[in-house]
């Protein structure tokens, strides 16, 4: 996909990472600050994100397993994943984004099965 899907992802992104805040009692300056928004922005476009390398690899077909050992570092998006499925699940937060990664990750989706997911969600109100 190209650059434009690229910002998509990420604009949603950002509104997806406010959307638990009020479930679990966060402060809106560290979710909008460099630890949420611009450690999302750095993932999505920064070449030396061991999170984007892991995206990228299994973007090309290879399997979470394979991707983690030749990475030899902790991905630690990897490993959150799932708690913040969990944390959304159990508060009644919709989270589509962070659901398709967990998808891919680890109930077998294809990347391309879960960017085609999100794309062809219904649009609804940003606020």
């Amino acid at each position: 996909m190209g650059l434009n899907a690229r910002a998509a992802l990420i604009t949603r992104g950002l509104a997806e990472l406010a959307t638990p805040r009020g479930a679990i009692g966060g402060r809106p300056e560290t979710f909008m600050g460099l630890a949420g928004a611009g450690d999302l922005i750095l993932t999505c476009t920064g070449d030396l994100s061991r999170n984007r390398r892991v995206g990228l690899l299994l973007a090309k077909g290879e399997p979470l397993e394979t991707v983690l050992k030749q990475l030899g570092h902790v991905a630690e998006g990897v490993f959150s994943a799932r708690a913040v499925e969990s944390l959304a699940a159990g508060n009644n937060v919709d989270m589509p984004i962070t659901r398709a990664v967990c998808g891919v990750l680890f109930r077998g989706a294809s990347p391309r099965e879960a960017a085609d997911a999100l794309l062809a969600r219904d649009p609804r109100g940003e606020n």
